[in-house]
Parts: C-alpha cells; structure tokens; sequence
C-alpha cells in the first residue's frame, strides 16, 4: 500500500506541455468511473478542445459547465474518477485546468498511476449518460477489483490556484520514468476542473514488435517526440507523429508564411520552386532502427500545403541532442544523411514513398523533416525496423530514452 499523499506544490517548469497529451479523447483515452457527474460529467476532463462558456446555458440539474462537476457533497468521503490513458508511458507532467470554474473548482487535488494489464482488468458497466447521477453499487464493486489503494501517487495533495477565469492552469512537473496505464483523479472534496491534461511520451514493448512487419519508429504513440523546429505558428510538429489518421487540418503541423518569398515566384526545371527558405522539425525516434518507408500526409492542406519536402536522419547520443537543443539544432553538415531527396508534394493527398536506406541500410536515431518553402502537414510515417544493437537503458533524465555511441553504423 502506498503512503498516504502529503501537501504538493505547483511546478513552474512547463516546457513538458509541448508533449502529448496521453489522456486525451483524440488519441483514446477513456472514463472509466467517476464518483459523481451531477452537475457536468467526467467525459468533458479529456476532450482535446479547450473549456468553453455557455453564459445563459443551463440544464435540468444547473448551471452548464465544459468540464467535470460534481454536487455539493453532504456525504463522507471526497470525488473521484479514473480515466484510461489513450497512450501508455511515461509521464512528465499535469495541467489540471480549473476555466471558468469561478466559485465552483475544486479546491485541492492528487493523482495516482498505475500500469494495469488490458486482458485483466475487471468488467466495468458502461458509463453512458451521467448529468445528474452517481455512481452506483454495482459500479463501485467493479472498480474496487482495481485495487486502487495500491496505486502510486504522482502528485500528492495539493491546493489549486484560480487564475484568469477564462484561463486557470495549474502546472505540475512529475517526470515519472515508469509506464503508466491509468490515473485516478482526487477531488477534495468536491467541485469542477475544466480539464485534465496528462503530458508524456508514450513507451512500446519492443520485445514484441514482428520483425517482418515495418513499424513507425516516429510514432508519438511508441515514443517518438519532437526536439526541435523552427516554427509552428498554426500547429505544433508532435501533430505530425500522432495516434491515428488526422481529423482536421488543426490536427497537423503549419507555419506561419516566410516573409522571405520572392515577390514573383519561379521554378526550376523540375517544377520546384526556387525560393532562399524552408522550415523544419526535428524528431527523436521511439527506437533507433533503420528508416526502408515514409509517409507524408497533407490532407486538409489544400491551400497552404508545402511545395516539396525532404527527410534526413543521423545518430546523437543523449548529450549530442541535449547540446543540439541548446544550440536549436545548428549540426555539422555531415551528421545528416539522406533519408529522401526533395520531392514535390500535392496538396491533400498522402504521399508513400521508399527511403534512401533501402540500400545504405544505416540505423539512425533522429530524422529532420524539411518542408519547402513553409505551410502544413498532417502526418509523418517513419516505418522501418528497430535495431537489435541499439538498446534502451533505463531513462536518468527526463525523455531521453536510448544510448548510442556517435558515429554508430550498423546493418540489421
């Protein structure tokens, strides 16, 4: 049994909200139980949207609220609800959001993890519509096989801030190595949180991947993660690896237009244009492996898709990318190798394309995409295979998840 959750504090550190958002609805993530949905139901915690305000709106049961509101409790005990990560893995951070829950937020929160096996969870009776209800017997007996005074407190007890009404975020740093599957949500005791973000990057049992079978080693899902990019005005580029086939065009990475296009645009004899400028992003793969298909999808870019694209890739140790970040991925030139020559792209359309190392077969750990002159993708697949030489090791910072010698080179 772990200890009982002792007072926390609000982490100052937000740089881990550029990760995913591993409890959100967009890449599967679920409710499983709540103690209490009167007044608004758990569902709206995990909605990839932010929190709105319907100022004259209201329900049978009260006010209507974009988030999770339980009723004023008059009963011993505090609120609660567990949501299943869409993707399992590591966790770095919380964003409990309490937006527009001026008078109504719950005062202090904690949160638990743990890391459950699908196949043996209990059968848990579907939630289906809860404004106004509690939970039931039945539903309280199904989640006690759970165990859930076992579970590992992330954060402990902790007060919650309100900010500007319209934008209240309390941010916590956790940089929680392990793997995680499930988080249960402490409310003390009662109230209404807007929505509850679970940032971190995502972990695959590598061990079972098929080894005839390519797998996206950039997949957001299996750890792959942006480190670096050079603009993402419309979109972040962690858009571009994520769970799925994208759902709009705000599911995707877009720049803003480079104010460094000629006045009069002009290609050359290929039909690529000629212009001084580009745009990039650089990802560090789930797994070092070897790069043999890519994918560029630019649906929904119909307008604003890029002219021609190229991918690069090349091995870093930890303190390679910890130095490159710093410097914001200013690399020698020979540490990149061609992954794919420039290639026009089309708008709306997914692009399936065979990689350079089909034949130079090199195991690389981080790829540059490099789109031409700026504009938006929707998806990026990495597919190949992982390297057998290039171990994990257990994480001793934050994200970095492998440890390679530099100028590593090697066939599977």
């Amino acid at each position: 049994m772990t200890d009982a959750p002792k007072e926390g504090r609000l982490a100052r550190f937000l740089d881990f909200t550029q990760l995913v958002d591993m409890a959100s609805e967009a890449v599967g993530g679920k409710v499983l139980f709540a103690t209490d949905d009167f007044f608004a139901p758990a569902e709206s915690l995990i909605k990839s949207d932010r929190p709105s305000f319907k100022e004259h709106e209201y329900t049978e049961f009260g006010k209507w609220m974009d988030g999770w509101e339980t009723r004023r409790k008059r009963i011993p005990g505090h609120d609660w609800c567990i949501i299943q990560l869409g993707i399992q893995g590591s966790i770095q951070g919380f964003d409990v959001d309490i937006s527009y829950f001026s008078g109504n937020h719950a005062p202090r929160v904690s949160i638990q993890a743990a890391n459950l096996e699908e196949d043996k969870l209990p059968e848990i009776p579907q939630r289906g519509v809860r404004t106004g209800a509690a939970a039931t017997p039945e539903e309280f007996g199904a989640i006690a096989e759970l165990k859930l005074d076992t579970w590992d407190y992330l954060l402990p007890m902790t007060e919650l801030k309100p900010g500007n009404p319209a934008s209240s975020h309390n941010y916590f740093l956790v940089n929680s190595p392990q793997r995680w599957s499930h988080v249960r949500l402490n409310i003390f005791p009662d109230g209404g949180i807007a929505r509850l973000r679970v940032y971190g990057t995502g972990q695959k049992d590598w061990t079972a991947t098929d080894p005839t079978e390519p797998v996206d080693l950039a997949s957001i899902a299996f750890g792959g993660v942006c480190v670096g990019f050079s603009n993402a005005h419309f979109g972040h580029p962690n858009n571009v690896i994520g769970v799925g086939k994208p759902k709009s065009i705000a599911d995707g990475w877009e720049t803003a237009r480079r104010l460094d296009r000629p006045p009069v645009l002009q290609t050359d004899e290929n039909g690529l244009l000629l212009v001084p400028g580009c745009e990039w992003a650089v990802f560090r793969l789930a797994h070092p492996g070897v790069i043999t298909q890519i994918e560029i999808d630019t649906k929904y870019f119909k307008g604003n898709s890029p002219d021609s694209c190229k991918v690069d890739g090349c091995i870093l140790t930890t303190q390679e990318e910890e130095d490159m970040v710093k410097h914001k991925w200013i690399l020698p030139i020979h540490k990149w190798k061609p992954l794919l020559h420039v290639t026009k792209l089309s708008p709306n359309q997914n692009h399936f394309l065979d990689s350079l190392t089909l034949e130079l077969q090199d195991v690389i750990t981080h790829a540059r995409l490099t789109i031409i002159p700026d504009g938006g993708l929707s998806r990026l697949r990495l597919k190949g295979f992982p390297s057998s030489i290039c171990l994990l090791r257990p994480r001793e910072k934050p994200m970095m998840r492998f440890s390679v010698k530099a100028g590593f080179r090697a066939n599977l």
